[in-house]
């Protein structure tokens, strides 16, 4: 959060010392320019690297029990999903990424494009590399950006309530040492396990609906103590003492 208050109080007084000198600034932009800017509206037919990091953000908007590709291709999921995000913030919901969806996600994320209320470091608290677990150090880092933006959802989604995050990404050591299971989503980057508050069961009914294909909780063997969700390639949903 100090992050993103030197962030504001940067942009407010280059538009002041913009406005003295008389040029005119677009709102929104000055303080995105540390982690990605866009430079065109999209819509469905847009492709490109634009539209993967748009997909990123809103990979937490896919509907109940789908998954959105994130794969630079603007097709009916990808604007199902901005759409989605558009209403959850009371913008304009036509489907269309233009300079007020932008500006919302310029205001969600910190420089290093990590959405405000999640870190890498909490991500990752088996090492500073991301190495040693199933995939790349690039691959595991990656994943764990877009399950942060999916957390962001989830995290709105029950009312801006703070999530707290215990275990992130694992290598097979740090795994081992957890007792983790051989095949963990945590060796992926992309599994993450929640404590605290809301409750485990407001956790993962809401989960059903923010791109985790695994989700796991109370009544299943080892998950009383805490909400696990990560992506897999199908689906397993799994919390029994919670109806799922």
């Amino acid at each position: 959060m100090f992050r993103r208050a030197v962030r504001v109080l940067l942009t407010l007084v280059m538009i002041g010392s913009a406005a003295l000198a008389g040029t005119v600034v677009t709102a929104g932009t000055a303080h995105a320019d540390g982690c990605y800017t866009w430079n065109r509206t999209l819509s469905q037919g847009s492709s490109g690297e634009d539209v993967r990091q748009l997909q990123i953000r809103v990979a937490g908007y896919p509907g109940y029990g789908a998954v959105l590709a994130i794969d630079g291709e603007y097709g009916p999921a990808t604007a199902a999903a901005v759409t989605r995000f558009q209403q959850a913030y009371g913008l304009g919901a036509d489907g269309v990424a233009g300079q007020q969806t932008f500006n919302k996600i310029y205001a969600l994320q910190d420089n290093d494009c990590t959405p405000i209320h999640f870190t890498y470091g909490e991500m990752n608290r088996c090492n500073t590399s991301w190495t040693g677990g199933a995939v790349s150090a690039s691959q595991a880092r990656a994943n764990a950006l877009v399950g942060m933006w999916k957390l962001e959802a989830l995290r709105h989604a029950l009312g801006d309530r703070p999530l707290t995050t215990s275990s992130g990404f694992r290598s097979y050591a740090c795994n081992n040492a957890a007792g983790g299971s051989a095949t963990s989503r945590h060796l992926y980057g992309d599994g993450i396990d929640l404590t605290g508050t809301p409750t485990f069961c407001q956790i993962v009914r809401q989960a059903r609906y923010h791109g985790f294909n695994e989700i796991l909780g109370p009544g299943y063997v080892g998950h009383d103590d805490h909400a696990h969700l990560a992506h897999r390639s199908s689906r397993f949903w799994s919390a029994p003492s919670c109806g799922i």
